[in-house]
């Protein structure tokens, strides 16, 4: 929405505080949801895909097949970010370990893809974003504070995937698709995870 100038009204709502009314219309409980009128969508890509049918500019190839490629790359985002959610959200070193060694093998995929692309970038289609950079970007965000915490480097071994992770994260549209707290709200899930990013963060608390 933000990437189309929609305007729009957010209601942000956190695992532990879902008012009744959002339980009502959401039929997984789960965010996002996207209420049009009287109607309710739910499920990123399908509120993605629904946005882009009806207000321009539109983010999805025109070509049937380059369209259809685009949406093959959203369904995958499920492999993606329980990859990297491995390495992310480990709770022991062993577990942080066994993540980051598995990681590479669906990071290769997605370099791949980046790198048969039919243009300059920097965002998967080309100069403007597209329905699969939104897809991924959240996930490249989460991935991205947690490197900050416990770096890996992991991505400077696929620099087509490193390069569109910056262009997203600087990205104007992506910025403003958390609340100016996230940061602390993202601390306090890894905490209640129990993960390892968060006793790192623990200890580097202690040792100021």
């Amino acid at each position: 929405m933000r990437a189309k100038n929609v305007d729009f009204e957010v209601a942000y709502i956190t695992k532990d505080t879902k008012p009744d009314w959002f339980l009502e219309i959401s039929p997984h409980g789960k965010v996002p949801v996207l209420k049009v009128d009287d109607d309710v969508l739910f499920e990123s890509n399908a509120i993605a895909e629904y946005l882009d049918e009806v207000v321009e500019p539109r983010l999805a190839p025109t070509d049937p097949i380059k369209r259809a490629r685009n949406r093959a790359w959203t369904d995958f985002t499920t492999g993606w970010s329980g990859a990297l959610g491995n390495v992310s959200y480990a709770k022991t070193k062993e577990d942080h370990a066994a993540g980051l060694e598995a990681l590479p093998a669906t990071l290769q995929k997605i370099e791949d893809s980046l790198s048969r692309r039919e243009n300059d970038g920097p965002y998967f289609n080309g100069d403007q974003l597209c329905l699969v950079d939104a897809a991924y970007a959240p996930f490249l965000m989460r991935f991205n504070i947690v490197e900050g915490i416990n770096p890996t480097g992991v991505l400077d071994g696929f620099p087509k995937i490193k390069a569109w992770s910056a262009a997203l994260m600087a990205n104007e549209a992506v910025i403003k698709s958390v609340p100016e707290d996230f940061g602390e709200v993202f601390d306090a899930g890894l905490h209640n995870r129990e993960t390892l990013a968060a006793q790192i963060l623990d200890e580097q608390a202690a040792a100021e």
